[in-house]
């Protein structure tokens, strides 16, 4: 099934959205729900823990205004995290009872990868979403993985209307849009050197690259998807195009139809431009 949204609009697809609301801010909640919206529509919302608890005072509210239902834990022993048996007990009821296109696990608890592994081999997209802190064997074994600091928050105020100018009131000068950096040479150098980040971009270009040496740049960008969770926004672009121009190591050009496409640098058989 795809997992590019963009190119791929699925509105009706039935996604599950499992919280471990210990290792999750529930100010994120908005912005989870837009983004899977991208994604299909999350017509299970669950979040779990021990609602007892003081730490999760701030999510009792969030859970009427966006239809979650909480789910009770009781920590039986010290030390131990029951809230995560329990969300994992109601993945798989889930997997087998409900008819899901995908699932969203928010947590930044690697002990959720065999999860995850197990819901991927049962032909099912998971969605990740958590800290910076989140170990990387739960980041790598999410179809998608999203740092939750990428993410605009959806219910930050839009800044208030300014009020009409007097008639007598001199104009203030007016205020132009500060144009956007290009991607400096050191963002470039440290993204080249994230070893695991090049070689799926790589990946991407070969896979999708043809007898002229150049592939197009959405089906490049689609098939590094597909190698690694990559996310462009966790890396501060907006976009796969962004990304593969901020790392330095490839060529882009815009084709006789009006398309982008891509090649790596390396590649000294390509042919100048795009043949089409």
């Amino acid at each position: 099934m795809s997992t590019d949204p963009t190119s791929n609009p699925t509105p009706n697809r039935r996604i599950a959205l499992l919280i471990d609301a210990d290792n999750v801010s529930h100010a994120k909640i908005a912005a989870i729900l837009a983004e899977l919206s991208r994604y299909g529509t999350a017509n299970i919302r669950r979040a779990y823990g021990d609602w007892a608890s003081a730490g999760l005072k701030g999510w009792k509210d969030k859970l009427h205004a966006f239809a979650i239902r909480p789910i009770q834990q009781f920590s039986y022993s010290t030390g131990k995290n029951a809230t995560d048996i329990a969300l994992v007990i109601d993945a798989m009821e889930l997997l087998y009872t409900q008819d899901l296109d995908a699932f969203c696990i928010a947590s930044s608890d690697a002990d959720f990868t065999p999860l995850v592994m197990q819901l991927k081999a049962n032909g099912h997209d998971v969605y990740g979403f958590g800290e910076r802190k989140t170990p990387e064997p739960f980041v790598n074994a999410c179809t998608t993985f999203l740092y939750l600091d990428s993410l605009v928050d959806a219910e930050a105020q839009p800044p208030a209307a300014s009020r009409r100018r007097p008639a007598n009131e001199p104009r203030k000068a007016e205020v132009t849009e500060e144009p956007k950096p290009e991607p400096t040479a050191n963002t470039k150098r440290s993204l080249a050197q994230d070893a695991r980040l090049v070689i799926a971009l790589r990946g991407g270009v070969e896979a999708a690259e043809r007898e002229d040496g150049w592939a197009l740049l959405s089906t490049a960008g689609s098939a590094a998807k597909r190698q690694a969770p990559i996310d462009p926004r966790n890396y501060g672009v907006k976009n796969f195009p962004a990304l593969f121009e901020a790392i330095g190591l490839f060529e882009i050009v815009k084709g006789e139809n009006g398309l982008p496409y891509v090649a790596d640098k390396r590649n000294k058989d390509r042919t100048p431009r795009p043949t089409m």
